[in-house]
């Protein structure tokens, strides 16, 4: 079975090939990805609109792309999935409508998906796939959530932000600090010219007791001492409050997820999203699992970010699982909010 998954939830056109069997385990063929970070850039963040029209220009050039890379045709394919939801409603109506209107052309079923089970499964593709069941630490974008997995579609959580996520600590610590879009990756560059210790930040709901994030009053202390900094600070102040930035939010993460894994006596842990591709919290998680006996699991750092990989492995695992039937009747929504546990009891039907 052939399935040819359109991601458009942002600012990133993904469009791959996943081919799967009964019993085998669904393998990518081929992917191509375009990032609207450049035309973002001078906005200083994503601009919903522009987004939307430039994924309409790109879905369909990606996807002849990519069958071309595959070597295959428009006939060989089974079914077409696209991301559903969350995301910006605009991009997100942009894929679906795509890949519905291609599903008639070709009298070809479609299947909606979930973005976040997309980031959730993405490791499923890497070199050493996880096993169920497992702890996911979900950090993509607005999303910072702790997920116990015990299959495809069964997800129970177990802790989630209650104001500001990881991603947008990183992205308005940035911001604040002076530096581009997007912010994260610019601050983690900037981090490893600094100091962590040279700032002492808060390490919100970190002794809480709970499963809980809060990022909100991080972000408040960066600010502060980046007004004390002024806008003509030398660049190693600078730096050094990246470094303890991001010191601060990569422990809250690594202490929650070992807390996880404790409260629920599992030994796996699953680390998706794009905030997944950040080099420290991999170099912590590491080395405190391996003191700990336990596993810990990443994507690719390609497929860290936004992709349509993880959304035709999504739509392959739920297929091969039974937990969704590919329709033919082609009416679609979108869900621009849409919590992960919502689709532990969607009817197969309805996805």
């Amino acid at each position: 079975m052939l399935i040819l998954g359109f991601e458009s939830s942002c600012d990133e056109t993904g469009v791959a090939l996943v081919e799967y069997g009964a019993d085998t385990v669904p393998r990518l063929l081929s992917q191509a990805l375009h990032s609207q970070v450049a035309m973002h850039a001078d906005y200083g963040g994503v601009v919903p609109e522009l987004a939307s029209r430039d994924h309409i220009r790109r879905a369909l050039p990606l996807a002849r792309q990519v069958l071309a890379d595959a070597g295959r045709g428009l006939n060989e394919i089974d079914v077409i999935a696209y991301t559903r939801g969350p995301g910006l409603a605009g991009a997100l109506l942009v894929g679906s409508a795509v890949a519905c209107a291609l599903a008639a052309a070709l009298g070809k079923p479609v299947l909606g998906v979930h973005h976040l089970e997309g980031h959730l499964l993405s490791p499923f593709l890497s070199d050493d796939p996880p096993r169920f069941p497992f702890v996911a630490l979900l950090v993509s974008g607005g999303h910072t959530q702790l997920m116990r997995v015990a299959g495809v579609g069964d997800y129970e959580l177990l802790g989630e932000t209650i104001d500001d996520a990881a991603g947008e600590a990183f992205d308005k610590s940035a911001k604040l600090l002076g530096l581009g879009y997007p912010g994260g990756p610019a601050l983690a560059r900037l981090a490893e010219f600094g100091d962590a210790s040279a700032y002492k930040l808060p390490r919100p709901l970190l002794h809480s007791g709970n499963l809980d994030f809060s990022f909100a009053g991080l972000k408040t202390a960066v600010r502060t001492q980046a007004l004390k900094l002024g806008d003509g600070a030398c660049e190693q102040p600078r730096a050094d409050l990246a470094a303890a930035t991001q010191a601060a939010i990569v422990e809250v993460l690594v202490k929650k997820s070992l807390a996880a894994l404790a409260a629920t006596g599992l030994a796996r842990l699953v680390v998706a999203g794009g905030v997944g591709a950040n080099r420290l919290l991999r170099e912590q998680l590491d080395t405190a699992c391996a003191q700990r006996g336990l596993c810990v699991h990443y994507p690719a750092l390609a497929l860290c970010t936004d992709n349509g990989a993880m959304i035709a492995l999504a739509a392959a695992m739920r297929l091969q699982s039974g937990r969704a039937v590919a329709r033919h009747d082609l009416a679609f929504d979108v869900q621009p909010r849409w919590p992960l546990t919502a689709v532990n009891a969607v009817a197969a039907s309805a996805l």
